[in-house]
């Protein structure tokens, strides 16, 4: 997995990313109260707004980590938004990206180097 300043975990499955939250981020965020995500088919850049998170503490804009397509959406979250924070790294993931270009992974934080950041 890899990990962004703004608090996403990436997880490659096949030629996808998998795009969530990180427990950290899930914490802060409190209950969650409507998750907006994106549309699938919908080209993304880097850093372009495609997810919104409201929770009981703040609005949340998620940013694309990567350049891509959105692949897919957890739509489970528009029924049970509160996935987020019962299982943000498992159940509770966001959308997967076809990514254009699969070597921007490499520009993000590890595991280890993540948990340092977010002390």
């Amino acid at each position: 997995m890899k990990f962004t300043e703004e608090h996403l975990w990436m997880r490659v499955e096949d030629d996808m990313v998998i795009v969530g939250i990180t427990e950290f981020a899930a914490a802060e965020l409190g209950e969650i109260a409507f998750v907006e995500l994106p549309e699938e088919g919908d080209a993304v850049a880097r850093d372009d707004d495609c997810a919104v998170i409201e929770s009981d503490k703040a609005s949340s804009d998620i940013l694309a980590p990567i350049a891509g397509e959105i692949a897919d959406l957890n739509t489970a979250l528009t029924k049970n938004p509160g996935l987020l924070v019962d299982d943000p790294v498992g159940d509770g993931w966001l959308f997967a990206i076809m990514p254009e270009d699969m070597d921007e992974l490499e520009e993000f934080m590890s595991e280890g180097e993540y948990k340092k950041f977010a002390g």
